[in-house]
């Protein structure tokens, strides 16, 4: 008769060794994340629709109002994805999602004028991509990371500046030379030839914590969907996304439009506009640095106040590229932390036991505002030639908004 040996309990591994073994998750996560729902459509659009209205005489706020079809269909969809992430895992999720994505994207080049299709189009991409964004790939990112957690977070979203930097004057170099239609298929077989092959590659979702030990979905540690909505926390969070991500939601996919209407020329509005990417992606990752060692809430309300100041500085009609240039950076790099510190706060609040569905639907908060948002800015530049009104009212809505992060309290810890 054998003596059974006790059971060893493994080291939690340190943060270097969380990232020698998670690098292939974030990596595959930076292209995912970079050429999806997130990150394409929010940094493409300005540049299509001066073509777009040219073509078929759209108003920029019909054109924009592809970002609240977007927004309306993440509201269903969103959640469902984080779902089906936690119940088939989030390799199969974005292997059948990045194609179809990708395929989507491409169908808009055949735009004819209509806009109930060019509506509907944009709803059935809107289906698929909902599962390229951030819910499906930080479930993987969460799991792997723990005392480097905020900066694996943000490495992994840096996809959406790196799009920013080199996406914008791909496209604006492609509609020169080709024209909007083989611009959009251009766009769109980008994620099918980059962020595919890494995934398949790359994101190989094991769960396996960084305490070592292996865990099926349902045994990590955490709050399940309905405690979780029991908890002033969630609503707090809900309660604070919706005007943040709408005041900085908006001028985005508008930045073209603002620094021209402030009098900057077009060669300096492309000098300045791929500020956005690089101040984006250094947000993640200063962002992701700071989280990991400040008490997050207080990094967010700090970082997501200060776009206040770049609002009021647009709003003013009279615009010099470095001042404009300075606004750029401020607004982007808060833009860099914003999905960040959400996963971060699901994270340290919720648990992972449920992180899917949870972050599914604070996701619905962060849609609908950053959704409705360039629809409302498009509209109040038809009204008044310029972006004053909204602008100004992002600014006062945005600093008071962000400060609900402050009451969320101590993190929570949970028992592996």
């Amino acid at each position: 008769m054998t003596t059974p040996m006790p059971d060893t309990i493994t080291p939690p591994l340190s943060a270097k060794d969380e990232f020698r073994r998670g690098w292939g998750i974030i990596a595959a996560s930076v292209l995912g994340i970079g050429l999806g729902q997130a990150a394409m459509p929010t940094y493409s659009m300005g540049l299509f629709a001066p073509h777009l209205a040219s073509q078929f005489g759209w108003g920029v706020g019909q054109i924009m109002t592809c970002m609240t079809i977007i927004m309306l269909v993440t509201l269903v969809a969103g959640p469902m994805s984080g779902a089906l992430a936690e119940r088939i895992g989030a390799r199969r999720v974005v292997l059948w999602a990045i194609p179809l994505w990708g395929a989507g994207f491409c169908t808009l080049a055949l735009s004819d004028g209509s806009l109930t299709r060019y509506y509907v189009t944009w709803a059935l991409i809107a289906l698929v991509g909902s599962a390229t964004l951030p819910i499906t790939f930080t479930r993987g990112v969460n799991r792997a990371f723990d005392k480097a957690k905020g900066l694996a977070l943000g490495l992994s979203m840096t996809g959406t500046g790196l799009f920013g930097i080199f996406g914008k004057p791909f496209v604006a170099v492609m509609i020169a030379k080709y024209g909007w239609q083989t611009s959009f298929v251009a766009l769109g077989l980008l994620p099918i030839a980059l962020a595919w092959p890494a995934a398949w590659f790359l994101y190989r979702e094991d769960d396996t914590g960084s305490h070592g030990a292996e865990h099926a979905p349902a045994e990590r540690p955490g709050l399940t969907l309905a405690e979780a909505l029991r908890d002033y926390r969630f609503w707090l969070m809900a309660l604070a996304l919706v005007p943040v991500s709408f005041a900085l939601g908006g001028p985005v996919p508008n930045m073209e439009l603002i620094l021209k209407d402030g009098g900057l020329t077009p060669v300096q509005v492309m000098a300045i506009a791929p500020l956005m990417g690089l101040a984006s992606m250094t947000g993640r990752l200063v962002g992701g640095f700071l989280l990991d060692r400040i008490w997050a809430p207080a990094v967010a309300f700090v970082v997501l106040s200060l776009p206040a100041i770049s609002f009021l500085y647009f709003a003013s009609g009279a615009l010099s590229p470095g001042m404009a240039a300075a606004a750029v950076f401020t607004l982007s790099f808060a833009l860099g932390i914003e999905y960040d510190a959400v996963a971060f706060f699901v994270a340290r609040y919720f648990g992972l036991r449920r992180y899917g569905g949870i972050y599914g639907l604070l996701y619905i908060c962060f849609a609908l505002g950053a959704g409705i948002s360039p629809m409302f800015f498009g509209r109040d530049h038809d009204a008044f030639g310029n972006f004053h009104h909204i602008l100004t009212l992002s600014a006062y809505i945005l600093v008071p908004s962000a400060a609900l992060f402050l009451l969320l309290g101590k993190y929570r810890r949970f028992a592996d």
